[in-house]
């Protein structure tokens, strides 16, 4: 338990830091568009960063990128306080992705390289989805008690500090019996699965990245409506891991109901937990399924980042251009549509299932 403790801290805190803008991304920004790339650009800095920092954890360990992301993620914290506007804003929620990508990759990569395969990842999942909820509901109300936006901001950068130093008391996992991992083979049979990935996961950003301007209620309200997501996704996390999954059929159905639940979210807030935690229900079969091949998880995981956070970054920016641009009735369908397709081309997934 000693050594698992910094890796849920860990993670609970880069999570609680990335979401703290969410509920006050007006006060950052004008405009749909403008808040969507706010939003979008920590995610950026994940996307280029999750795939080599796991394709690294293979080969220098994970516990000096799970050091080297707290390290970074406090660093970021500091700096958007001091710079709380503009390209220095921007470039800052890049820096912040970044150390989170070092971290995710390199935590997930610790975490399912143990047994039982994905159970481990399932509480790291659980502790990501429950700082993200923090974040949200103690930003609001933070936001509401000192008026003012960055304070959030600045509680999670101070409890990035311990997070940061208890870092240093993990050590390596032992990573037996686990195949050398062929990039190009990976990438041919798991394709399909990466890009459901990509929609699937990446659905729950872009939905709060639009829903503040969208509804136009106060902070505290957002943050409370968005943290249903991340609650349905931690219930889903811990529950989802005692049920067997496959992954074609289980991705194929979920696609299906998160349109269904995207489409019925313009109408009303009750659709947010419902696409929470189809969310949830997907990244755990993807973690445990990925585990059970038996390849190097730095690189699987990795992938399954770079899916993630690309879902996270292009499909946040691409729904905050269309909301302003053609409407937010327009970036719910669209949204919804995708997830409809990626119905479609995931019977074509070459997974080869182990377990």
């Amino acid at each position: 338990m000693l050594q698992k403790l910094p890796i849920l801290l860990g993670i609970f805190v880069v999570m609680a830091l990335s979401n703290a803008v969410v509920p006050v991304l007006p006060d950052f920004a004008e405009g749909a568009a403008l808040q969507g790339v706010v939003y979008s650009a920590y995610f950026l800095g994940a996307f280029l960063t999750v795939l080599p920092a796991g394709m690294a954890s293979d080969r220098i360990g994970s516990v000096p990128l799970i050091r080297a992301g707290l390290l970074l993620t406090l660093a970021s914290g500091v700096l958007i306080l001091l710079f709380p506007s503009g390209l220095p804003l921007l470039a800052f929620r890049v820096v912040e992705g970044i150390g989170a990508g070092l971290f995710l990759s390199a935590a997930l990569a610790w975490a399912n390289s143990q047994a039982p395969a994905g159970r481990l990842s399932g509480y790291v999942m659980a502790a990501l989805n429950l700082g993200l909820v923090v974040g949200l509901l103690a930003t609001g109300w933070l936001d509401a008690l000192f008026d003012s936006h960055l304070a959030g901001i600045a509680l999670f950068t101070v409890l990035a500090v311990p997070a940061a130093a208890m870092s240093f008391i993990v050590r390596e996992s032992e990573r037996v019996g686990f195949a050398k991992a062929d990039f190009a083979g990976i990438v041919r049979n798991y394709f399909w699965l990466f890009v459901a990935a990509v929609v699937l996961v990446g659905m729950t950003g872009a939905v709060a990245a639009v829903y503040p301007e969208y509804t136009g209620n106060d902070s505290s309200v957002i943050a409370l409506q968005l943290s249903t997501v991340n609650i349905a996704t931690i219930v889903a996390v811990l529950v989802a891991p005692r049920f067997t999954f496959r992954p074609v059929p289980a991705i194929r159905a979920a696609s299906l109901l998160m349109a269904a639940a995207v489409l019925a979210g313009y109408v009303t807030p009750y659709a947010l937990p419902v696409i929470g935690a189809l969310s949830g229900v997907i990244i755990v079969a993807t973690l445990a399924f990925l585990a059970e091949t038996k390849i190097e998880q730095g690189v699987m995981t990795g992938l399954f980042n770079t899916a993630s956070y690309a879902g996270f970054t292009f499909l946040s920016a691409l729904a905050g251009l269309v909301a302003g641009g053609a409407g937010f009735l327009a970036a719910f369908v669209l949204l919804a549509g995708m997830a409809v397709a990626v119905a479609v081309p995931i019977g074509r997934c070459r997974c080869e299932y182990r377990g």
